[in-house]
């Protein structure tokens, strides 16, 4: 069978495979578009498991709200070249919306798992196969976040950087009511606050006590050549360690537009303005090779 021109560009288009490797697919199959098709996968996915090893810390961070379900995802590649390419971006949204439309989608291991949306038949893990066939350089989808707020409150999402860095917050509150201007405008600076002081945890109830244990006697290793009394230097341990809870956790932080108080003095300014509590429910913060 002869193959055209037209044939070569519509297998292209379906698939990213150069014009040679079209004709080749073409020829070695008669012609024959489905057996083309399923040819150049194999040839990709034989050249994808070369790249899969390849180190990928570049890429996007993106942030989807729509009411009250809202997706972060991290898609990576290896250098940000491909990361500002069209395609790529496309790719990367295409992840995001469909963690937004299925609530199920909660982790990387299901969103691998989950039917391609551009094409059923397909999984995400094949068309992420697919993209690094077509883009040359290895894909990783890295992090995955899904909220659905169930009571009253907002979703906010950020991305800082070009999507170096994304960012999601729930913010809760008892009465409907106050679901305005003020709470989202609280929202999109709390997110402005995790992008840029990378808080760990919430609260200090959500420090492992491994990790708070840890703490203090690196703060008391500190002090043992100093001739002071226990007592003293457990004083001064305690107030390292009010430190150390203001780095790593996001109530304690001093607040990135009014250092003066700390997130959750502002929290409950809100609160009394609003005439109902204001609390962060959760937050989850993405960033490129971190």
């Amino acid at each position: 069978m002869a193959i055209t021109a037209a044939m070569i560009k519509e297998l292209r288009e379906a698939t990213g495979a150069g014009i040679l490797d079209s004709k080749k697919a073409l020829e070695a199959n008669d012609g024959n578009f489905d057996k083309a098709v399923e040819f150049l996968r194999e040839k990709g996915l034989a050249k994808a498991a070369k790249k899969a090893s390849r180190e990928a810390n570049e890429g996007l961070v993106i942030a989807l709200v729509d009411g009250k379900n809202a997706a972060l995802v991290a898609v990576n590649c290896e250098t940000d070249f491909v990361a500002r390419t069209d395609d790529f971006k496309a790719f990367a949204e295409s992840l995001a919306q469909q963690v937004l439309a299925d609530e199920s989608l909660t982790s990387v291991e299901a969103v691998l798992a989950a039917k391609s949306a551009g094409n059923p038949e397909k999984t995400v893990a094949d068309a992420i196969q697919e993209a690094i066939s077509k883009l040359g350089e290895n894909i990783v989808l890295r992090n995955v976040a899904r909220y659905t707020q169930t009571g009253p409150g907002v979703i906010e999402g950020y991305v800082h950087l070009g999507g170096k860095i994304g960012v999601l917050v729930e913010i809760g509150v008892n009465d409907a009511a106050a679901e305005g201007d003020a709470l989202r405008e609280l929202a999109h600076d709390i997110t402005l606050q995790i992008a840029a002081a990378r808080p760990q945890y919430l609260s200090r109830d959500d420090v492992p006590a491994e990790i708070i244990d840890k703490e203090r006697n690196i703060l008391m290793a500190q002090l043992q050549d100093e001739k002071k009394p226990d007592n003293i230097k457990q004083k001064i341990v305690e107030g390292r360690m009010n430190k150390f809870y203001k780095e790593v956790c996001l109530l304690d932080q001093p607040f990135v537009k009014d250092d003066s108080l700390s997130i959750s003095q502002i929290l409950a300014n809100l609160g009394k303005q609003l005439g109902t509590p204001v609390k962060i429910n959760r937050f989850t913060r993405f960033e490129l090779g971190a």
